[in-house]
Protein backbone atom coordinates (compact mmCIF):
# COMPACT_ATOMS: atom_id res chain seq x y z
CA UNK A 1 0.00 0.00 0.00
CA UNK A 2 1.18 3.62 -1.18
CA UNK A 3 2.73 5.70 1.90
CA UNK A 4 0.83 8.90 3.49
CA UNK A 5 2.72 10.89 1.69
CA UNK A 6 3.22 9.66 -2.29
CA UNK A 7 -0.27 11.15 -2.54
CA UNK A 8 0.80 14.90 -2.85
CA UNK A 9 3.92 13.77 -5.32
CA UNK A 10 3.72 16.07 -8.45
CA UNK A 11 4.80 13.68 -11.14
CA UNK A 12 4.89 15.07 -15.52
CA UNK A 13 1.89 13.92 -17.35
CA UNK A 14 3.25 15.82 -20.68
CA UNK A 15 6.58 16.55 -20.51
CA UNK A 16 7.49 20.17 -21.62
CA UNK A 17 10.75 22.23 -20.79
CA UNK A 18 11.98 25.49 -22.43
CA UNK A 19 16.24 25.52 -21.91
CA UNK A 20 16.41 24.87 -17.93
CA UNK A 21 12.77 26.10 -17.67
CA UNK A 22 10.47 22.74 -16.69
CA UNK A 23 6.67 23.37 -18.10
CA UNK A 24 5.74 20.27 -17.85
CA UNK A 25 2.00 19.89 -17.54
CA UNK A 26 1.84 17.50 -14.29
CA UNK A 27 -1.17 15.82 -12.50
CA UNK A 28 -1.13 18.87 -10.31
CA UNK A 29 -2.13 21.29 -13.71
CA UNK A 30 -4.44 18.78 -14.62
CA UNK A 31 -6.30 18.57 -11.75
CA UNK A 32 -6.40 22.53 -11.29
CA UNK A 33 -7.67 22.58 -15.08
CA UNK A 34 -10.33 20.32 -13.57
CA UNK A 35 -10.56 22.71 -11.05
CA UNK A 36 -11.98 25.28 -13.20
CA UNK A 37 -13.53 23.48 -14.91
CA UNK A 38 -16.13 21.86 -13.10
CA UNK A 39 -16.94 25.02 -11.45
CA UNK A 40 -17.55 27.23 -14.52
CA UNK A 41 -19.40 23.84 -15.75
CA UNK A 42 -21.66 23.65 -12.48
CA UNK A 43 -21.81 27.80 -12.73
CA UNK A 44 -22.83 28.18 -16.30
CA UNK A 45 -25.45 25.08 -16.14
CA UNK A 46 -27.29 25.63 -12.65
CA UNK A 47 -27.96 29.33 -14.18
CA UNK A 48 -28.75 28.60 -18.08
CA UNK A 49 -32.40 29.08 -17.78
CA UNK A 50 -32.63 31.78 -15.60
CA UNK A 51 -35.78 30.43 -14.06
CA UNK A 52 -37.78 32.75 -11.94
CA UNK A 53 -38.73 30.02 -9.31
CA UNK A 54 -35.03 28.17 -9.56
CA UNK A 55 -35.04 24.45 -9.57
CA UNK A 56 -32.37 22.93 -7.38
CA UNK A 57 -29.18 23.56 -9.40
CA UNK A 58 -29.88 26.93 -9.80
CA UNK A 59 -30.95 27.80 -5.98
CA UNK A 60 -27.41 26.30 -5.55
CA UNK A 61 -25.72 28.37 -7.42
CA UNK A 62 -27.51 31.37 -6.53
CA UNK A 63 -26.90 30.28 -1.95
CA UNK A 64 -23.03 30.05 -3.18
CA UNK A 65 -23.18 33.70 -5.12
CA UNK A 66 -25.25 35.59 -1.84
CA UNK A 67 -23.14 33.54 0.38
CA UNK A 68 -19.52 34.75 -0.60
CA UNK A 69 -21.53 38.52 -1.81
CA UNK A 70 -22.75 38.87 2.65
CA UNK A 71 -19.29 37.50 3.37
CA UNK A 72 -17.57 40.60 1.37
CA UNK A 73 -20.35 43.13 2.15
CA UNK A 74 -20.01 42.37 6.07
CA UNK A 75 -16.10 42.33 5.98
CA UNK A 76 -15.53 45.03 3.13
CA UNK A 77 -18.81 47.10 3.09
CA UNK A 78 -21.12 47.93 -0.09
CA UNK A 79 -17.82 49.25 -1.97
CA UNK A 80 -16.25 45.88 -1.41
CA UNK A 81 -18.55 44.35 -4.09
CA UNK A 82 -16.60 45.53 -6.59
CA UNK A 83 -13.93 43.07 -6.03
CA UNK A 84 -16.54 40.27 -5.83
CA UNK A 85 -15.51 38.62 -9.36
CA UNK A 86 -11.98 38.13 -8.03
CA UNK A 87 -13.18 36.56 -4.39
CA UNK A 88 -16.28 34.54 -6.09
CA UNK A 89 -13.42 33.33 -8.18
CA UNK A 90 -11.30 32.19 -5.26
CA UNK A 91 -14.02 30.83 -3.11
CA UNK A 92 -14.98 28.52 -5.86
CA UNK A 93 -12.12 27.50 -6.50
CA UNK A 94 -11.13 26.20 -3.10
CA UNK A 95 -14.02 25.03 -2.40
CA UNK A 96 -14.07 22.63 -5.81
CA UNK A 97 -10.46 21.49 -5.28
CA UNK A 98 -10.99 20.83 -1.61
CA UNK A 99 -13.66 18.19 -3.00
CA UNK A 100 -12.12 16.61 -5.58
CA UNK A 101 -9.15 16.04 -3.39
CA UNK A 102 -11.80 13.54 -1.34
CA UNK A 103 -12.49 11.06 -3.87
CA UNK A 104 -10.41 8.74 -3.32
CA UNK A 105 -6.63 8.18 -5.22
CA UNK A 106 -7.59 12.22 -6.55
CA UNK A 107 -5.06 15.00 -5.78
CA UNK A 108 -5.45 17.60 -3.73
CA UNK A 109 -4.56 20.70 -5.21
CA UNK A 110 -4.58 22.79 -1.96
CA UNK A 111 -2.38 20.61 -0.08
CA UNK A 112 0.23 21.70 -1.73
CA UNK A 113 1.61 25.38 -0.34
CA UNK A 114 2.78 26.48 -4.08
CA UNK A 115 -0.64 26.85 -4.93
CA UNK A 116 -2.12 28.19 -1.54
CA UNK A 117 0.53 30.43 -1.90
CA UNK A 118 0.02 31.85 -5.41
CA UNK A 119 -3.67 32.47 -4.26
CA UNK A 120 -2.62 34.29 -1.36
CA UNK A 121 -0.11 36.10 -3.54
CA UNK A 122 -3.07 37.25 -5.55
CA UNK A 123 -4.61 38.35 -2.60
CA UNK A 124 -2.21 40.24 -1.07
CA UNK A 125 -1.07 41.99 -4.25
CA UNK A 126 -4.44 43.26 -5.25
CA UNK A 127 -4.69 45.10 -1.81
CA UNK A 128 -1.02 46.61 -2.16
CA UNK A 129 -1.69 47.69 -5.74
CA UNK A 130 -4.86 48.83 -5.44
CA UNK A 131 -5.16 50.94 -2.03
CA UNK A 132 -1.92 52.71 -3.23
CA UNK A 133 -3.73 53.00 -6.55
CA UNK A 134 -6.43 54.84 -4.57
CA UNK A 135 -5.35 56.65 -1.72
CA UNK A 136 -1.47 56.67 -2.62
CA UNK A 137 0.55 57.50 0.28
CA UNK A 138 -2.37 57.93 2.16
CA UNK A 139 -2.45 54.12 2.04
CA UNK A 140 0.69 53.91 4.94
CA UNK A 141 -1.50 55.16 7.10
CA UNK A 142 -2.68 51.18 7.15
CA UNK A 143 0.19 50.90 9.62
CA UNK A 144 -0.55 53.46 11.79
CA UNK A 145 -3.95 52.89 13.64
CA UNK A 146 -6.31 55.70 14.66
CA UNK A 147 -5.72 56.75 17.75
CA UNK A 148 -1.80 55.29 18.87
CA UNK A 149 -0.09 57.82 21.08
CA UNK A 150 3.20 59.54 18.76
CA UNK A 151 5.62 58.06 21.42
CA UNK A 152 4.02 54.65 20.58
CA UNK A 153 4.57 55.16 16.67
CA UNK A 154 8.09 54.22 16.57
CA UNK A 155 7.35 50.95 18.10
CA UNK A 156 3.76 50.27 16.30
CA UNK A 157 4.61 50.91 12.92
CA UNK A 158 6.95 48.23 12.32
CA UNK A 159 5.01 45.99 14.19
CA UNK A 160 2.33 46.69 11.87
CA UNK A 161 4.73 46.44 8.45
CA UNK A 162 5.57 42.97 9.81
CA UNK A 163 1.73 41.84 10.22
CA UNK A 164 1.23 43.22 6.95
CA UNK A 165 3.85 41.29 5.00
CA UNK A 166 3.43 38.25 7.09
CA UNK A 167 -0.50 38.44 5.92
CA UNK A 168 0.50 36.43 2.58
CA UNK A 169 1.91 34.18 4.63
CA UNK A 170 -0.84 33.35 7.27
CA UNK A 171 -2.86 33.00 4.47
CA UNK A 172 -1.22 30.18 2.33
CA UNK A 173 -0.49 28.21 5.49
CA UNK A 174 -3.76 27.76 6.78
CA UNK A 175 -5.06 26.38 3.98
CA UNK A 176 -2.54 24.45 3.01
CA UNK A 177 -1.21 23.01 6.52
CA UNK A 178 -5.09 21.92 7.25
CA UNK A 179 -5.32 20.29 4.26
CA UNK A 180 -2.21 18.12 4.35
CA UNK A 181 -2.41 17.19 7.78
CA UNK A 182 -5.88 15.75 7.19
CA UNK A 183 -5.28 13.66 4.45
CA UNK A 184 -2.46 11.90 6.12
CA UNK A 185 -4.13 11.46 9.31
CA UNK A 186 -6.94 10.09 6.98
CA UNK A 187 -4.37 7.98 4.89
CA UNK A 188 -2.54 6.86 7.93
CA UNK A 189 -6.02 5.77 9.36
CA UNK A 190 -7.14 3.62 6.66
CA UNK A 191 -3.89 1.51 6.53
CA UNK A 192 -4.39 0.66 9.80
CA UNK A 193 -7.93 -0.94 8.53
CA UNK A 194 -5.86 -2.50 5.64
CA UNK A 195 -2.89 -3.72 7.20
CA UNK A 196 -4.96 -5.41 10.59
CA UNK A 197 -7.93 -6.86 7.83
CA UNK A 198 -5.14 -9.14 6.52
CA UNK A 199 -3.99 -10.47 9.77
CA UNK A 200 -7.10 -12.81 10.15
CA UNK A 201 -10.18 -12.96 12.05
CA UNK A 202 -8.29 -11.49 14.98
CA UNK A 203 -7.03 -8.49 13.10
CA UNK A 204 -10.37 -7.95 11.18
CA UNK A 205 -11.99 -7.40 14.67
CA UNK A 206 -8.66 -4.87 15.56
CA UNK A 207 -9.50 -2.71 12.35
CA UNK A 208 -13.11 -1.99 13.57
CA UNK A 209 -12.12 0.92 15.83
CA UNK A 210 -9.31 2.44 13.06
CA UNK A 211 -12.80 1.87 10.14
CA UNK A 212 -14.63 3.63 12.72
CA UNK A 213 -11.58 6.91 13.06
CA UNK A 214 -11.49 6.62 9.28
CA UNK A 215 -14.96 7.42 9.01
CA UNK A 216 -14.66 10.14 11.18
CA UNK A 217 -12.07 11.39 9.78
CA UNK A 218 -13.70 11.65 6.15
CA UNK A 219 -16.97 13.49 7.51
CA UNK A 220 -14.30 15.76 9.32
CA UNK A 221 -12.34 16.70 6.31
CA UNK A 222 -15.29 17.09 4.30
CA UNK A 223 -16.35 19.65 6.48
CA UNK A 224 -12.93 21.56 6.41
CA UNK A 225 -12.95 21.67 3.09
CA UNK A 226 -16.27 23.73 3.35
CA UNK A 227 -14.83 25.69 6.51
CA UNK A 228 -11.45 26.39 4.66
CA UNK A 229 -12.80 27.47 1.44
CA UNK A 230 -14.96 30.11 3.75
CA UNK A 231 -11.97 31.12 5.96
CA UNK A 232 -9.80 32.42 2.93
CA UNK A 233 -12.43 33.70 1.30
CA UNK A 234 -13.09 35.84 4.80
CA UNK A 235 -9.83 36.80 5.42
CA UNK A 236 -9.54 38.24 1.84
CA UNK A 237 -12.26 40.30 2.24
CA UNK A 238 -11.35 41.53 5.76
CA UNK A 239 -7.72 42.13 3.72
CA UNK A 240 -9.52 43.67 0.91
CA UNK A 241 -11.23 46.24 3.22
CA UNK A 242 -7.86 47.83 4.94
CA UNK A 243 -7.30 48.62 0.60
CA UNK A 244 -10.99 50.46 0.58
CA UNK A 245 -10.54 51.87 3.80
CA UNK A 246 -6.93 52.36 5.08
CA UNK A 247 -7.60 54.50 7.92
CA UNK A 248 -9.93 52.84 10.06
Amino acid sequence: MAGPIEQFEVNPLVNLGIGSLDLSFTNASAYMVATVAIASGFLVLATAKGLIVPGRWQSSAEMLYEFVAKTLRDNAGEQGMRFFPLVFSLFMFILVANLIGMFPYAFTVTSHIVVTAALAGIVFATVTLYGLFRHGLGFLRLFKPAGVPAILVPIIVPIEIISYMSRPVSHSVRLFAVMLAGHITLKVFAGFVVGLGGLGTLGVVAAIMPLLMTVAITALEFLMALIQAYVFTMLACMYLNDALHPGH
